[in-house]
């Protein structure tokens, strides 16, 4: 829906709807007792709360003004619209839609959780927008590196494939894939400069050469999918495959899965590392601290 395309009706049964749920002790407001002749909140409650004038308010739920992008968000948060309530509102106001902020005390949920187990033949994990590790696999542990063993601090996928031996000699092409994900970062700082984990994470990084070398080309990419050989102690050199899966209901959360072709080496590679992984009952883990 453009700009143009606005569903004004729409919109104020949709403000209406979403006032009317609220009651003023909810959003800090003083009760004025039984007298009120509407349900919920009225228009001057919601034009106080969002910093707006009562004619402002009332010609936009009316269908007489379009709302600007900063008076929705400002609603938004007047009326504590869900995430999708307020996708909802963009959509009908006519707005782009706008992606919603991440929550930064969301963890891996428990059908992620119970998605990675349940991979017995792939290593799998599940990366932030910044690449901390929140979450893998048992076969994902055996193939690069025990992540269990690794302090939260230092457990981010671009800060190991620098700074851990183990996992950066497994790479058969280190470069590229430090350098992908280093264009990953720099994208994801264009969505959300002031994210604290990626300039903490950003702080650490600058001292290595090739890092700052890297970041000061300003190259961008989000690449899904892709190819990696590893050459791993146990299992042998390992052609795999790797695809994101991003999920709809936590956009700041991605799976990445590795594959092999069936019927290769490498297949029968990972064969042997998931049989050893879970014969040792090399423990998955998940982390949900965000902070």
């Amino acid at each position: 829906m453009s700009s143009g395309n606005a569903d004004q009706k729409e919109l104020g049964t949709f403000l209406k709807a979403r006032r009317a749920e609220l009651d003023p002790l909810q959003v800090g407001l003083p009760d004025t007792g039984p007298r009120r002749r509407v349900a919920g909140l009225r228009r001057e409650e919601v034009a106080q709360l969002a910093a707006i004038s009562t004619d402002y308010y009332t010609r936009v739920e009316q269908g007489r003004m379009q709302a600007s992008v900063p008076v929705l968000e400002a609603i938004v948060r007047a009326l504590r619209l869900t995430d999708d309530q307020r996708s909802y509102l963009f959509e009908i106001a006519g707005r782009p839609p706008i992606e919603a902020p991440v929550r930064p005390d969301r963890g891996v949920t428990p059908h992620t959780r119970r998605l990675l187990d349940q991979l017995t033949g792939s290593p799998a994990l599940v990366l932030s927008d910044t690449m901390d590790v929140l979450a893998w696999n048992r076969l994902a542990a055996a193939l690069l590196i025990d992540f269990g063993q690794v302090t939260e601090e230092d457990r981010n996928y671009v800060w190991l494939l620098f700074n851990d031996p183990v996992l950066r000699a497994l790479y058969d092409d280190w470069e590229t894939g430090a350098h992908a994900c280093v264009a990953y970062l720099r994208m994801h700082t264009a969505r959300r400069p002031d994210d604290p984990r990626l300039q903490r994470l950003l702080a650490r990084m600058r001292p290595h050469t090739d890092f700052r070398n890297w970041w000061q080309t300003r190259e961008v990419a989000v690449q899904g999918t892709g190819n990696k050989v590893f050459h791993h102690p146990t299992a042998g050199t390992l052609t795999l495959d790797w695809d994101t899966l991003t999920s709809s209901t936590a956009p700041d959360q991605h799976i990445v899965v590795w594959t092999a072709q069936p019927g290769s080496t490498s297949e029968k590679g990972l064969q042997r590392l998931a049989a050893a992984a879970y014969e040792a009952d090399l423990p998955p883990a998940v982390v949900n601290t965000r902070s």
